[in-house]
């Protein structure tokens, strides 16, 4: 794709915390505008979400990457992998694409460094949990070749939202 020659990605530095968080922010903000509660929205603002990518960015962990996608010098995307989750598979714990480029590869490039990263720490597969009713992500996870496998309700302390768990047992799927 010509489109994604100008996208970049790497790993994310502990100076790129405010840039996550707006970026964050405004994509779930989209994402969510007609499912989450109005409260998750005033509590889960930009200085919330710096602080907490900036203290993840700040103390990883040996298992920790964040990776971001840039086109210039603007982020366009994030991607970050977690612990065993989901019957011992690698947690993608975020993936968030800016609505001006979606439909580019950036989602898809992102989630095959995930997977890649996830092989190398010798995980069988990767899964993730996304909102009910969030279709597209939905469908672009089934793209990709993922398969529903569950459902949980994520108790966060905010929004208690009904998730599926989408997994893949073949990360090579994903790094194509």
């Amino acid at each position: 794709m010509a489109e994604q020659e100008d996208i970049r990605i790497r790993p994310a530095a502990v100076a790129d915390a405010t840039a996550i968080a707006v970026l964050h922010v405004a994509v779930w903000r989209d994402t969510y505008r007609e499912l989450a509660p109005v409260e998750a929205f005033r509590v889960l603002d930009e200085a919330y979400r710096e602080a907490k990518w900036a203290a993840a960015l700040a103390k990883p962990d040996r298992h920790q990457l964040v990776l971001v996608a840039e086109q210039g010098n603007r982020l366009v995307g994030i991607g970050a992998p977690s612990q065993a989750a989901f019957e011992g598979r690698g947690e993608v714990r975020s993936l968030y694409v800016d609505p001006a480029i979606k439909r580019r590869g950036v989602g898809r490039r992102l989630m095959g460094k995930l997977a890649a990263y996830l092989a190398g720490l010798h995980y069988p597969g990767a899964a993730l949990g996304v909102v009910v009713g969030n279709d597209p992500a939905i469908a672009f996870y089934q793209s990709l070749g993922g398969r529903m496998i569950g459902l949980y309700a994520d108790p966060g302390p905010i929004w208690r939202s009904d998730n599926i768990v989408v997994a893949w047992d073949d990360l090579s799927l994903l790094m194509m």
